[in-house]
């Protein structure tokens, strides 16, 4: 008689497999940067304008990027609003707050030159995707753009990366993490604090086991890294990404598959989009089909109903510059709306 092996997860969930069949598993490798990473400074320094636009004028128009280099920052783009905003004044608001505050950690938020070039967005684009505010919301077209650090650790400085690599375990096409695999951490630090140190206090915090494997790249320079920050709504890669998040979350947390990927595409100016998808890697509980039915059903993927069904006008208080470190998705924050479970109908299949 084959015995019964069990696993307990990082996360708590806990699975089972008869020891007789051969537990298959992979590595999956991800990223993520800290606040201070460059990539994510300009990110944060975008939305924190797109944040001030909407506060103001939640009909504001915003493709702002931002690039920093040396101990300057460089705000540019095309916006629209009737906000008054001081752009000058946000840069070193969001540099101060992450912690670039003197030279010596590569920006000194009231010292750097900023500059500041941003025009209006073109008239034809604001015509043929908003019709100048005179369309209805479902009338409005595409656009035309495409971890947490707490102080746990308190030499960190604001720049840094850290990947992470996880063995997950393929059950029948769900991929089922099991445990860390390897910490790969690359990171700015106070002069005083040795690797030994920091060593020790990575052991602590992170959830490792015996055979997890933890490297340190610790350095004290800048790290190099379109951008998704700084985008209003009607910017389909921005808004299109959180509808479609929100879908694959329903599928699943809905039952009808353990595993999903939802895609949309869309023409610049159209509102319906050109095509919706919907891959369950062989767990839906009913045919692909049948769900992508239930998903046209339910979620409107036409860009101006999105932005009213998760509320994506509403900036201020610094809504989207969350989003621009640690990920914007995954994240348990009212704020992030597009995380809501929507209900789904639908009936299981007869057994």
């Amino acid at each position: 008689m084959a015995s019964t092996l069990k696993f307990k997860l990082f996360n708590g969930l806990e699975f089972q497999i008869c020891a007789s069949e051969r537990m298959e598993t992979f590595l999956f490798t991800s990223e993520s940067v800290n606040e201070g990473h460059p990539d994510k400074l300009c990110d944060q320094i975008s939305d924190a304008v797109l944040d001030a636009c909407l506060a103001q004028d939640p009909d504001s128009k915003v493709a702002c990027e931002t690039c920093t280099k040396t101990n300057m920052v460089m705000v540019f783009g095309e916006i629209t609003t009737k906000a008054n905003v001081d752009y000058e004044k946000i840069v070193r608001e969001t540099c101060r707050t992450i912690g670039f505050v003197s030279d010596d950690v590569g920006l000194d938020a009231d010292n750097c030159k900023v500059l500041v070039n941003i025009e209006q967005q073109s008239p034809d684009i604001a015509q043929g995707v908003h019709g100048h505010f005179t369309k209805r919301p479902e009338e409005i077209g595409a656009g035309d753009q495409g971890h947490m650090k707490n102080s746990t650790c308190p030499w960190l400085r604001p720049d840094g990366k850290t990947q992470v690599t996880v063995e997950y375990y393929n059950e029948n096409g769900a991929m089922v993490p099991v445990r860390v695999h390897t910490v790969l951490i690359s990171t700015q630090h106070d002069e005083t604090v040795t690797n030994d140190e920091i060593a020790a206090d990575l052991k602590e915090h992170v959830s490792l086991d015996a055979r997890s494997s933890l490297t340190l790249m610790v350095v004290g320079e800048p790290m190099g890294g379109g951008a998704f920050s700084g985008k209003d709504p009607t910017k389909v890669d921005r808004s299109g990404a959180y509808i479609v998040r929100q879908a694959a979350k329903s599928i699943v947390a809905n039952g009808l598959a353990r595993r999903a990927l939802v895609q949309v595409s869309y023409a610049i100016g159209v509102p319906e989009p050109l095509s919706v998808f919907v891959e369950t890697y062989g767990t839906g509980k009913i045919p692909d089909r049948e769900i992508l039915k239930i998903v046209k059903e339910t979620f409107d993927f036409r860009p101006g109903m999105i932005t009213i069904n998760l509320d994506l006008k509403r900036g201020g208080g610094g809504r989207f510059l969350k989003t621009a470190a640690y990920g914007h998705f995954g994240r348990d924050d009212p704020d992030f709306t597009w995380e809501v479970v929507k209900p789904l109908k639908w009936e299981k299949p007869q057994s």
